[in-house]
């Protein structure tokens, strides 16, 4: 039985109005700096080539965040749907907003409570910030001593940091699947916490030890004539000055526990313990509806991206901040 286009217009509209205004917007954008300081009456070969270069620049840049934010947007507004107007075309963008709030977060209300996602959310905070702590402590002495200490295999060590990122993940995950389990840290929050740190530790000590190469080493050695002890100056002189290296680091390794997959799949066995991404498992089966599985991924994306925005200044400048001799 056909249905007639009237019976979802509202729900086509709101996708096909937000799509039209982001278009015109980004249409209108592309046109005004492609031709901003190109003189239209008098159009040298020049100005045309430049002209070129900059549509081609534009429209590879809009193509490519379009590519981007299509999943994203797809994935958010999938799953406000409920499941007739998911099968009735999957690819539209847009949803229903006249319908009960209860019936418009349905998805994220079943994900919450039916598949206890509460707790993976739980799990996951708990997992993220504890491998943040563990990491920033042995990463921010560890680029201290190889800035600063002079002491045999510095160099060596300091050449080596990073090696532990020439094996891939699928190569470690099998013996420490073995080891773990006679250990009996496998299925635990505790064998989870290891590896993340383990992973996490090498890259944190590489960027904070650019950032530590470009702080001033005058302040510490006078502190160290005044009386100062080295761990003194660690905490009174050389963290006040890395608060935006470290705060940027901490916030790239709270990224990387968030979304890890591959030894949370491997190493949980227990729902009570389960973490987000190993949760999402559940929801990827046939009897569950589509728009659950999308809900699912968006609690997962959505804090991530909030605290990437949030302090995406702080980010950009706590990672290029070692890139410049100061």
């Amino acid at each position: 039985m056909s249905v007639p286009w009237f019976a979802f217009a509202h729900t086509v509209t709101p996708g096909i109005a937000a799509g039209a205004v982001a278009a015109f917007a980004v249409a209108g954008r592309v046109t005004a700096g492609s031709l901003r300081g190109i003189p239209m009456r008098k159009l040298r070969q020049d100005h045309l080539e430049e002209l070129a270069v900059r549509v081609l620049r534009s429209g590879a840049l809009v193509f490519f965040v379009g590519i981007v934010l299509f999943p994203f947007l797809f994935m958010i507004s999938s799953s406000f749907k409920t499941r007739a107007e998911y099968l009735s075309d999957p690819l539209n963008l847009g949803f229903s907003i006249s319908q009960p709030p209860a019936q418009l977060f349905n998805g994220y209300i079943e994900v919450l409570t039916r598949f206890n996602f509460g707790a993976y959310i739980f799990n996951s905070a708990i997992i993220a910030l504890a491998t943040v702590v563990v990491t920033l402590v042995p990463a921010i002495l560890g680029a201290y001593a190889v800035t600063r200490l002079q002491f045999p295999g510095r160099k060596t060590l300091s050449k080596s940091i990073l090696l532990i990122y020439m094996f891939p993940a699928i190569v470690l995950v099998i013996p420490l699947y073995s080891v773990f389990t006679q250990l009996g840290l496998r299925d635990t929050r505790l064998g989870l916490l290891i590896v993340y740190s383990a992973m996490t530790i090498p890259v944190a000590l590489y960027m904070l030890r650019s950032y530590f190469q470009t702080l001033p080493r005058d302040l510490e050695e006078a502190a160290l004539i005044d009386g100062l002890s080295r761990f003194g100056v660690i905490l009174q002189i050389t963290l006040p000055l890395s608060v935006p290296a470290i705060a940027s680091v901490g916030l790239y390794v709270f990224m990387i526990a968030w979304n890890e997959f591959l030894f949370a799949f491997m190493f949980l066995d227990s729902p009570g313990i389960f973490t987000l991404s190993r949760g999402m498992i559940m929801l990827d089966d046939q009897e569950v509806p589509r728009q659950f599985l999308m809900a699912g991924a968006t609690v997962i994306t959505v804090p991530i991206m909030f605290l990437f925005f949030r302090f995406q200044r702080l980010l950009v400048g706590g990672l290029t901040a070692g890139g410049v001799k100061g």
